[in-house]
């Protein structure tokens, strides 16, 4: 059985899953966060709060 070790995040902003429909602002800021030198800024989705966050293994 394989086992993985969970790689500390950092959390660089936080959207609320109800956004309007068609707009992707934790996508769009992620985007955003990749052009300013963060490449791994990725969107998870954090179930327990109902919001998608913004966030990175790396350290800048």
């Amino acid at each position: 059985m394989a086992t993985t070790t969970a790689q500390p995040r950092t959390v660089l902003e936080r959207f609320p899953a109800g956004g309007p429909r068609g707009s992707w602002p934790a996508e769009e800021y992620a985007a955003a966060q990749r052009a300013q030198g963060w490449p791994d800024a990725q969107v998870v989705m954090d179930l327990t709060s109902d919001q998608f966050l913004v966030v990175t293994h790396t350290t800048n």
